[in-house]
């Protein structure tokens, strides 16, 4: 059973692994420095800064997280040895208690989290080809429910 929490200051290092092991497994177009550039990011800011929404199993092991800013997405990561069993579909459905409008933006050489949005009903509403940081990793901006998404973009 997949239980949903708000993470907790003692969570900060389990999620940094999930992160590290998932960023490792599914972002094959970052090389090793990249990599160490956002583990850096990650580790020392976002996640002391943020609270998460958390997926564990039923003895509170952290499975999985996802960040949010208002209706925005701003990180989803699962432990590789958990994707497939249903814990960021949960995540989704967490937020989507809220109400039916979620965005997020995608790197496009990832293919793998495209497609899982994509078969939660996010459509594509734009194009960057800069990350957040500036780099040059392209994101695809996805919606879900937000009818007026593509006039923003």
């Amino acid at each position: 059973m997949i239980l949903i929490r708000l993470s907790n200051p003692g969570d900060a290092p389990v999620l940094f692994d999930i992160w590290h092991s998932a960023v490792r497994s599914t972002h094959h177009f970052l090389t090793d420095e990249d990599i160490a550039f956002y583990a850096r990011c990650v580790r020392d800011d976002y996640i002391p800064s943020t609270q998460f929404v958390v997926a564990t199993t039923e003895a509170d092991r952290p499975l999985g997280f996802m960040g949010m800013t208002g209706r925005m997405i701003d990180s989803l990561f699962v432990d590789p040895a958990w994707h497939g069993r249903g814990i960021g579909r949960a995540l989704i459905a967490s937020a989507l208690r809220d109400g039916p409008d979620l965005r997020v933006d995608v790197n496009a050489q990832n293919p793998g989290a495209l497609e899982f949005y994509r078969r939660l009903g996010f459509r594509e509403v734009g194009r960057s080809e800069l990350d957040g940081s500036g780099r040059p990793f392209p994101l695809i901006h996805l919606a879900r429910g937000d009818r007026d998404a593509s006039r923003r973009s």
